[in-house]
This record gives C-alpha cells, sequence and structure tokens, in this order.
C-alpha cells in the first residue's frame, strides 16, 4: 500500500473521501505532502496529548467560524479520549489552554503583533506553563488549521450533517458551489460562465491578455533591473493599496453577495473563541500606524525557521518545508487551454502578495509584476480567502480567471493556504527566536 492510499484511508470514513481530501486529490503530489505533515502534527508522537491536539484546531477554527473543520475535531476530540465536558466552551478548559487564546487570536487577524513577551507570558506562567516544544507543538497546529480554513471557504467546501451517516457529512452546494464540481474539475466554461453575464470571448481575452502581459515583464526583467529604492516604493506601495482591497471593495463590487446576512457568528463557534470582534487590520483606514514592514532576509524559513521549529519539535519542519516547496513548485506549465507555459512568475506573484498583506517584504522582489499579474478581482479573491475567509463567495470565486479549470483555481487555493501559514510561522518563530536570545 502507498503512502498516500494509507493516509487517505486514515482521513476517510469508509467508502467515502472527506471534502477536503477531495477537492485536493486533482494535485496528488501536493495531497501526499499534505495528509503527511497533517498526521504526524495529529496522529505521531509529539509534544501534546491528543486530545489537545485536536481541541486546538477547533480553537483555530473557531476563529473564522469555519464549522466544517470544528465539526471534524470535535468528533476526533472525543475519539481520542477528550473530556466532552471541555466541549461546553473555553471556561471548562484547563488554564494553559485558555491561555492560547491572545496567541490564537494575533496570529490568525493580525500576526505582526506577535512580540517576544506574548512568548514569556506562555511559558512562565508557573504550573499552567508551555514548555517550549509544546508551545511550537501548538503554534504549528494555530496556523496550519487557521490556513486550512481559508482553503476550505475558499474551495466553498462547506459541511452538511447527514442524519443517515453518524457523524459524517455529505457533499451539499454552498452558495450554489459544489464540491463535486471542483474535484471532477468540471470546466469552468460549463460551471460559471454560463452563470455570469461574461461573454467567453471576455475571458478568453482576458486570458491573452494575462499571457501577453507574463511575457512583456519577462522581456522587461531581462533589459532593466529596478534599483533597491524603486523596489522599495513599490512594495509600499502594494502594500498600502492591499490594504485597501477588500475593506471598501466587496460589498460595492459584489453588492447581492451571498455573505452579508452570514457574519452573525453561532453560538456553537464563538463558544471556543474571545474576543469574536477581532479581526485583520486595515491600518491605513483607522489612521493607525501603518503595518509595519517585516523584512524577509532578517528572518526567513530556509535559514531560521526551519531550525528552530524542527530542533523543538523534530522532523515537522522537513515535512513542512516540503509542503511549502511542493506548492510552490507546482506546476504542469498549463495556463487553461494553453500548453507549454513557464508559470514561475505568476505563483511567486500569488505567494508574495500574502505576504505583502501580511507586511513580508522580500527585497529581490519587484512587486510592481503583483500589479502586472493579478487583476482587482483575483485581488479582492485572494484578501478574502487570506484574511476574512468566512466572506469569501461562490461569486468572487467564478468573477477571476473565468478560462480557468477548477484544479487551477484549487491550485490558487492551495498556495494562498501555504503563504498563509508560512507567514504566521515566520511572526510566531521569530518572536520565539527573540524570546531565546
Amino acid at each position: 500500500m502507498n503512502v498516500l492510499t494509507f493516509l487517505v484511508e486514515e482521513y476517510s470514513t469508509p467508502g467515502r473521501l472527506d471534502n477536503i481530501t477531495q477537492v485536493m486529490s486533482l494535485h496528488t503530489q501536493y495531497l501526499e505532502s499534505f495528509l503527511r505533515s497533517q498526521f504526524y502534527m495529529l496522529r505521531m508522537d509529539g509534544p501534546l496529548p491528543l486530545p489537545y491536539r485536536h481541541y486546538i484546531a477547533i480553537m483555530a477554527a473557531a476563529r473564522h467560524q469555519c464549522s466544517y473543520l470544528i465539526n471534524m475535531h470535535v468528533d476526533e476530540f472525543l475519539k481520542t479520549g477528550g473530556i466532552a465536558e471541555w466541549l461546553n466552551g473555553l471556561e471548562y478548559v484547563p488554564q494553559r489552554l485558555k491561555n492560547l487564546n491572545e496567541i490564537n487570536k494575533l496570529l490568525a487577524h493580525r500576526p505582526w503583533l506577535i512580540t517576544k513577551e506574548h512568548i514569556q507570558k506562555l511559558v512562565k506562567t508557573g504550573e499552567n506553563n508551555w514548555s517550549l516544544p509544546e508551545l511550537v507543538h501548538a503554534v504549528v497546529l494555530l496556523a496550519h488549521y487557521h490556513a486550512l480554513a481559508s482553503f476550505v471557504f475558499g474551495s466553498g467546501i462547506n459541511p452538511e450533517r447527514d442524519p443517515e451517516i453518524s457523524n459524517g457529512f455529505r457533499l451539499i452546494s454552498v452558495n450554489n458551489f459544489c464540491v463535486c464540481d471542483l474535484a471532477n474539475d468540471n470546466n469552468i466554461e460549463n460551471a460559471s460562465l454560463s452563470g455570469s453575464n461574461f461573454g467567453i470571448v471576455d475571458s478568453l481575452s482576458e486570458l491573452e491578455a494575462l499571457m501577453e502581459r507574463m511575457k512583456r515583464l519577462q522581456e522587461d526583467r531581462e533589459d532593466e533591473e529596478a534599483s533597491q529604492g524603486e523596489m522599495s516604493t513599490r512594495f509600499e506601495k502594494e502594500k498600502k493599496e492591499s490594504l485597501f482591497v477588500v475593506s471598501g471593495d466587496t460589498f460595492h463590487s459584489f453588492p447581492h453577495s451571498d455573505f452579508e446576512d452570514d457574519m452573525i457568528i453561532t453560538s456553537d463557534v464563538s463558544r471556543y473563541i474571545e474576543d469574536p470582534g477581532f479581526g485583520y487590520e486595515d491600518f491605513a483606514r483607522r489612521g493607525e500606524e501603518h503595518l509595519p514592514t517585516f523584512r524577509a532576509q532578517d528572518y526567513t524559513w530556509e535559514n531560521h525557521g526551519f531550525s528552530l521549529v524542527n530542533r523543538l519539535y523534530s522532523d515537522i519542519g522537513h515535512l513542512l518545508d516540503e509542503k511549502f516547496r511542493m506548492v510552490y513548485n507546482l506546476t504542469y506549465n498549463t495556463m487553461a487551454t494553453h500548453e507549454d507555459v513557464d508559470t514561475t512568475m505568476l505563483r511567486r506573484a500569488l505567494f508574495n502578495y500574502v505576504h505583502c498583506m501580511f507586511g513580508i517584504r522580500y527585497d529581490d522582489y519587484d512587486y510592481g509584476e503583483v500589479n502586472q499579474l493579478l487583476e482587482r478581482s483575483l485581488k479582492v479573491y485572494i484578501k478574502t480567502v487570506t484574511c476574512y475567509p468566512e466572506r469569501t463567495t461562490k461569486r468572487m470565486y467564478d468573477s477571476y480567471w473565468r478560462q480557468f479549470k477548477h484544479s487551477e483555481k484549487v491550485h490558487v487555493n492551495l498556495l494562498l493556504m501555504e503563504a498563509r501559514m508560512q507567514a504566521e510561522l515566520l511572526y510566531a518563530l521569530r518572536a520565539i527566536t527573540r524570546h531565546l536570545t
């Protein structure tokens, strides 16, 4: 039995694949890497007891009201011997779990605010303290489940309890979004164009225009290098613009969006979080200090984060590293109907744009490319999926890259998920490193 078959069997109800696995199975190489690291976090030897792991997953998913993941881990929590009373809410859990609230909240919405003081508070709280290995395990789980909530909402995956399957879910469509469409990779032409007012011609020319811009950027790159100063200015401009993308836009661009009524947090979810009103902050709006810039070279995943995480929670670094590399390098050299296309530039723009929204800057990257390659509707989608996943709608999903296959859009979601997870980890691990030095 190969690794993937084993992992898939471990994660699915007999005879049925869960929705996440079904959608990710469009990219089997990535799926194996994903399941391997998730299996390790949840099931293998590690600093935290099994019920804690599932409870932390619930706390993380609750920050984005992701009932799909919450229900999944409530079941797992009970199966691994968790105390049922804890499921009544945070006031029933041990103080040390409750102490994770602050870091859960900051990681999910404003990771740039995490400091070494937050770490010190957790590791030095008397009998409720966390050891560093336990804390690293908890942080990895929190970041993993915040990012996975982005994937769940971004791909329109949602559960409905099926009375005929105990503890099971059946496929349903959310906002007319059906997981089966995604998993079968029904071409976007029949899936979304029919319901939209865009003609095929428009979206074809959109695709051609994107191909053209990629080609032009490639040529410009060979001709001239932008100066460091210019690159820095472009980053600041992009960062500032990203702050304005969704908040003002969402309801104007999508006046009939499906999520306006869904913003009430159900009591089911709110029992697992404190301060439900705390979310991603658009600094530029509030006239407060701007999102501080985290210079990527000062603290990179490759040179700093990876070794720290591996030292404190052995092997997880290798698994995460493989997963990050896998998604970043994953390509089939196609774009919609075109073959033999080098998509490196596009993948990098998507990944770096997510980091840009979290204030992370790469000195060697020209952020002018983000503006050239990611059109407005795609930026709205990225910002929503990454920062407010619970507000994602099918309309947003359909409105960008209308000629692309579902599998290509799922690939976008995988990139957004991993970029988000890596951004959260960089901030948390940097704070842990500062605590240690």
